[in-house]
């Protein structure tokens, strides 16, 4: 089964940084991974993500301060918050299109979330 797993969400102050991990597992070949953000009462809305040749794609809100990175080897990718804005404060959940091999079809994940507050 495949699992998406989160890390590195807390609390910050404003102007300051968090590198947020995802780790995905299972029979599985990534096509692309990458971070949406929610907070109560909108919609989710796409961060960055990054395909398996190494594009990637940037909300205009976080472009010049967040960076995407993947490490293909362990099946991970890394989302580099810098110059963190109160506006930031949502929970960020990593997601994957991956081919199931389990399943033997293309298959899109979530992760639980992990939660990034931007505070003084």
């Amino acid at each position: 089964q495949v699992q998406l797993v989160e890390s590195g969400g807390g609390l910050v102050q404003p102007g300051g940084s968090l590198r947020l991990s995802c780790a995905a597992s299972g029979r599985l070949r990534i096509n692309a991974m990458g971070w949406y953000r929610q907070v109560p009462g909108k919609e989710r809305e796409l961060v960055a993500n990054i395909r398996s040749a190494g594009s990637t794609n940037y909300a205009d809100s976080v472009k010049g301060r967040f960076t995407i990175s993947r490490d293909n080897a362990k099946n991970t990718v890394y989302l580099q918050m810098n110059n963190l804005k109160p506006e930031d404060t949502a929970i960020y959940y990593c997601n994957a299109d991956v081919w199931d091999w389990n399943l033997d079809r293309a298959m899109n994940y979530w992760g639980k979330g992990t939660l990034v507050t931007v505070s003084s």
